[in-house]
């Protein structure tokens, strides 16, 4: 049941953001806009950084997951820089293969495709989704496998700061189909919708991990590069560029002190 309901807990967060559309009229404001892309890029950096690198690390220094044929330093830092790499290099593939917008630009990334304007930017989030449920579910099964400190306290601490971060997401899927003319119900589903692929993630994850036990470092730290990715290339550029730059780096602060405190006092 706590695994299940980890595994959703960011699903509500994009059912929540979507939910704007029923409260505010026209489109966010950029104030808003520019706040909230800050305080998910912060969550996911601290995210990134306590819940999946530093475990990936102390896990790769346990006997189970050595490699014997290394010295203890490389076995410590490898997993975790081949790891994150990899998740680096996954993004940056599904990004040239899949068409999508970046968030608050009107310029088609990806392959050619006659996809509307919101399809793609909802298929941008999904995108982004994609990591952050991977994430959830490799945080789990590394509580369930016990190492490096990873507690299912810890694991929900990573659930609830993704969900936070999920909230401009479902109101930046949302608010844009209400002004172009859809329906608030309508506009609400689509948005709810592009974080549907968070548990289903998730769940994929945990249960191929309880098979491939010792790759588990370089599962955390792959989930760390692919967030990494989401935020170097999509929010910190959105949220910095034009007016109100300050506003996301006020939020960055703020999402990366929440999430820090969330780790450690739930952890």
């Amino acid at each position: 049941m706590t695994l299940l309901i980890g595994l959703l807990i960011p699903f509500f967060g994009t059912m929540l953001g979507a939910a704007f559309v029923f409260f505010m009229r026209g489109e966010m404001s950029l104030r808003l806009q520019k706040t909230l892309l800050g305080v998910a890029s912060g969550v996911m950096v601290a995210a990134s950084v306590w819940s999946l690198l530093i475990p990936a690390m102390e896990m790769a220094s346990t006997p189970t997951h050595q490699l014997s044929i290394l010295n203890s330093q490389l076995n410590e830092v490898l997993p975790a820089a081949v790891g994150f790499l990899l998740g680096i290099g996954f993004l940056l593939m599904i990004d040239e293969l899949t068409p999508h917008l970046h968030i608050g630009t009107d310029k088609p990334e990806g392959p050619r495709s006659r996809l509307s304007r919101t399809a793609m930017l909802a298929l941008a989030v999904t995108i982004h989704n994609l990591p952050e449920g991977m994430a959830v579910g490799v945080v789990f099964a590394g509580a369930e496998d016990g190492a490096a400190g990873l507690s299912l306290a810890s694991a929900l601490a990573v659930s609830i700061g993704i969900a936070i971060q999920n909230v401009p997401e479902g109101a930046i899927i949302s608010m844009p189909m209400r002004a172009a003319g859809n329906s608030r119900r309508k506009s609400f589903f689509i948005g709810s919708l592009s974080g549907a692929v968070e548990p289903l993630g998730g769940m994929a994850v945990v249960l191929l991990a309880s098979l491939m036990t010792p790759v588990l470092p370089y599962m955390l730290a792959f989930a760390a590069g692919a967030m990494f990715y989401v935020v170097v290339e999509e929010l910190i550029p959105e949220s910095s560029e034009g007016e109100h730059s300050n506003l996301s780096t006020i939020g960055f602060s703020i999402g990366f002190v929440l999430m820090m405190v969330l780790d450690v006092v739930l952890g």
